[in-house]
């Protein structure tokens, strides 16, 4: 087991076995209170049209990107028109803001903003994301930012914080004796806590192979070659067992840049991976391979209280 996976297992252990990073988390956490203090006595202006982070204070996905697509479905229906800013963590572009839509590289706007443009919503990708929201305030009515619950520099009108009911937050330290960027106790600065799990539930909703839109039920008892670069991969081998499928998991780091040999496996079991990597990969044109469709399913109760936080954005704009 090499350090960096020992770290990470402890983590969601016994801190005990990383407290010989104590000198790093002591730094790690005065600067970041460091940069909290600033922006409290300085904080970033605001740009006229409501911005609503979606983030995280602990490292590993928890299904934001299924939840900002529901979060803009139910704007929607409130006829509020939205946008996505995100960092485009993956990519590389050769001049910021970029404007993503259909036909832009992956390699340049990165997976999760590849995803969302495909799926219809506007997207501007820029490191530094208050200059996307520039670029995209006039266009919409509300702006959601992937990520970017600690970057300060943005102004937000209001945040959401999502966590995840399995991995929860750890063993509770700040980084790197723990998984966590800021302290449990910044989420209760936050408008809303969803926790993954809990208040929504992430599930599949389509099976797409060749193009070819299938219930997800069709992989039932079939032995697949289950591909994962995201954040939790073992969330999405979970589900393909939930829908009765035979698993052979290969688990990537989160935005892993795949190459065509990493999908190459010498057998004919279907290839089946999340939509965020799909797009990275479906140039490749390898038979037999496609992705499955997930959609973030709220509890009434949490829909209610988004239907309400975007109501309230919602008047800040038209106010």
């Amino acid at each position: 087991m090499g350090l960096a996976t020992r770290i990470e297992k402890n983590w969601y252990g016994r801190a005990l076995g990383n407290l010989w990073l104590l000198p790093l988390w002591f730094l790690f956490v005065l600067i970041s209170a460091l940069r909290r203090m600033k922006y409290r006595i300085f904080p970033a202006a605001p740009t006229g049209t409501p911005v609503l982070v979606v983030g995280n204070i602990a490292i590993g996905g928890t299904g934001k990107t299924p939840l900002i697509t529901l979060l803009a479905d139910l704007a929607a229906k409130q006829g509020i028109r939205v946008g996505v800013v995100s960092r485009g963590y993956g990519g590389r572009a050769e001049q910021y803001p970029l404007v993503v839509d259909t036909d832009t590289p992956v390699a340049q706007s990165g997976d999760e903003p590849a995803l969302l443009a495909g799926l219809g919503f506007p997207v501007v990708v820029d490191p530094q994301r208050a200059r996307a929201v520039k670029a995209l305030k006039d266009k919409v009515d509300l702006i959601l930012s992937d990520d970017g619950l600690q970057h300060y520099a943005m102004a937000r009108d209001a945040e959401i914080v999502v966590s995840d009911a399995t991995r929860g937050f750890g063993n509770g330290w700040q980084l790197p004796v723990g998984p966590l960027r800021e302290p449990i106790s910044r989420i209760d600065t936050c408008d809303l806590h969803l926790v993954n799990g809990v208040d929504f539930t992430v599930q599949p909703t389509g099976y797409f192979v060749d193009s070819v839109e299938l219930s997800p039920e069709s992989l039932k008892g079939r032995r697949v070659h289950a591909v994962a670069g995201i954040g939790n991969p073992a969330r999405f081998f979970t589900t393909l067992r939930q829908l009765g499928a035979d698993v052979v998991e290969h688990a990537f780091s989160d935005h892993h840049a795949f190459v065509k040999e990493d999908l190459v496996f010498n057998d004919d079991l279907p290839v089946v991976m999340t939509e965020k990597d799909w797009v990275k990969c479906r140039h490749f044109e390898l038979p037999n391979s496609g992705f499955l469709r997930v959609s973030a399913v709220p509890s009434e109760a949490a829909e209610e209280n988004i239907s309400q936080l975007l109501k309230r954005l919602g008047a800040i704009r038209h106010g």
